[in-house]
């Protein structure tokens, strides 16, 4: 490995302000990640991730078609497939500007993933962009049109390394069943050393990392790195949840960042790929947010660099969603509970602004009224309620439509109604949702909680029984209340977001807090299933978190 003094002389100050940190760290993992900076990144909301490398050349899963691969397949994969990689078409200013207009607010680039190909000019190995056709650093251009772009700028780097395992005769692998030898680990550690402290070194104040795998000392010590060079930095995977493929079934307050692929792939898939909707992935940023998370949505750039068009598209469709509806998207917090029904809320405490997200309407005409009732929140004197993107005023060429919004507190709820009145679409058949706005808005209730437990699976003979579990936490402000669970089969670790239809059991009516069960009607044995426990409130269904169970 090639060194330079810049390197050695910030490995050595960083080595000596490592036993300052040394106590922190004894406890368990590090997490350095500083309150104020963590509630900056929460205030977000959405950022873009970007899965991208040299062998997108070849449309397959990024890196890991190097595990379990031929001695032949590695030689032509880490020596030749490098040397035709040429994103000539790459343009960090267009997609930068792009992450922008979709509502984006930070950017997270693959500067290194498994494989160990380095998308920046590196002194600590040959096996990086510069020796390609292209030869230049693409992760400086990145990072130059994030902050042009006014985008934070985010780093994702992977500790593993296959590259470094097949030069040091390392059968190639995530998971050792006997431990790599001291002499190699030592190596292993200061390669991912010397990489972060470049990567902390060479671009200025980075804003977040996002380090994937590697747990144990490889992710420990860059973490040290990061936080001893950058200490404003914020390490997203490694100090909080990063769900992939999934949303949480219940709100958190702890910080976390979903982040998923709008196909079924990180990196670019030529053929047989599925997209989500971009009226799905509108619902999952929606939810995610609800719940008090960050979005982090992938593009897989294709090897000249530019986005597929499937991509592009979705991003657009998002870009139009949120020019209109941003305001319920960025610098909010969950409200006392994260949906009634297809009704989704964010919040704004501080203004006391509520905003109800209205999914699942996809056919309302342009000019149709329709009626809401908000349950969960009351008006107060000085209350409004608008639709985000509408004046309220008119319906373009019918000028007979009453187009204005009315509301007012009952009872049983805030009763809203509005009208479809903006035209987005040359047809008028805008499938995505509509956003209101609500002024001085206070709770009106005590929601109830509820938890989804293990399930149980009981032989009864040759055949078996499955039975769901939940606990009631409290009923909110009721003596009675019904619950039940919500299931529905298992559709895929990546698949699992492209619907969100689910079956019901039965419901019971209980009294007071406590564990309860139900029998499901399900057939179907050998399969893996989803669940999750609801309460039945008289004003609103609350559910408890998702778990799964294989049968």
């Amino acid at each position: 490995m090639k060194r330079t003094s810049l390197l050695l002389s910030l490995l050595f100050i960083v080595n000596v302000i490592f036993a300052q940190i040394k106590e922190s760290n004894e406890a368990g993992f590090l997490n350095l990640n500083k309150p104020e900076r963590v509630e900056w990144f929460n205030q977000l909301g959405f950022g873009m991730f970007i899965h991208f490398s040299f062998d997108s050349q070849l449309g397959i899963v990024i890196s890991h078609s190097m595990v379990g691969a031929s001695d032949d397949y590695l030689n032509r994969f880490v020596h030749e497939l490098p040397k035709t990689f040429n994103p000539k078409k790459y343009d960090a200013t267009e997609i930068a500007n792009l992450a922008k207009l979709a509502g984006m607010k930070y950017i997270v680039f693959t500067t290194k993933h498994h494989s160990g190909f380095c998308m920046w000019d590196t002194k600590t190995t040959d096996f990086n962009i510069m020796n390609t056709p292209y030869g230049k650093d693409i992760l400086a251009e990145y990072v130059d049109a994030a902050r042009a772009a006014g985008l934070a700028v985010g780093f994702y780097f992977s500790p593993e390394d296959f590259n470094f395992l097949y030069e040091n005769g390392m059968q190639i692998r995530r998971k050792f069943t006997e431990p790599i030898p001291k002499n190699i680990m030592a190596k292993y550690i200061e390669l991912d050393e010397l990489q972060n402290i470049e990567l902390m070194a060479k671009y200025g104040d980075i804003d977040i990392i996002f380090y994937d795998g590697g747990k144990g000392p490889l992710l420990e010590k860059c973490k040290e790195v990061v936080w001893e060079l950058q200490p404003n930095i914020i390490v997203t995977r490694g100090a909080m949840k990063t769900p992939e493929q999934t949303v949480p079934g219940v709100i958190s307050t702890d910080p976390w960042e979903a982040n998923l692929t709008m196909g079924t792939q990180w990196a670019y898939k030529p053929t047989n790929e599925v997209y989500k909707t971009g009226t799905r992935l509108i619902e999952i940023l929606v939810e995610t947010r609800a719940k008090g998370g960050n979005q982090l949505l992938n593009v897989g750039p294709k090897p000249n660099g530019e986005l597929p068009i499937e991509q592009e598209a979705n991003l657009r469709e998002l870009a139009a969603w949120n020019f209109i509806n941003g305001e319920a998207i960025v610098k909010v917090s969950p409200w006392i509970l994260s949906n009634e029904g297809n009704t989704w809320f964010t919040w704004k405490p501080k203004d006391k602004t509520l905003f109800a997200i209205l999914t699942k309407q996809p056919s309302w005409p342009r000019g149709e009224r329709r009626e809401f009732v908000i349950k969960s929140a009351q008006l107060s004197e000085n209350s409004k309620v608008s639709v985000l993107g509408q004046s309220s005023e008119l319906v373009e060429y019918n000028p007979n439509v009453d187009a204005t919004t009315y509301f007012e507190q009952k009872e049983d709820g805030i009763h809203i109604s509005c009208v479809r009145a903006q035209r987005i679409y040359n047809n008028s058949k805008w499938p995505n949702p509509l956003v209101l706005k609500i002024t001085n808005a206070e709770p009106a209730l005590e929601p109830p909680l509820v938890e989804t437990l293990n399930a149980e699976i009981v032989s009864q003979g040759k055949s078996k029984k499955l039975i769901f579990r939940g606990k009631l936490i409290k009923s909110g402000s009721t003596e009675k209340v019904k619950v039940g669970f919500q299931y529905r089969e298992f559709a895929g670790f990546v698949e699992q977001l492209y619907s969100d239809e689910w079956l019901e059991t039965g419901t019971i009516e209980v009294t007071g807090e406590g564990e309860f069960e139900l029998n499901p009607d399900i057939k179907k044995e050998g399969k893996t299933y989803q669940y999750r426990a609801f309460v039945d409130h008289p004003k609103l269904r609350v559910f408890g978190d998702i778990k799964k169970v294989g049968f």
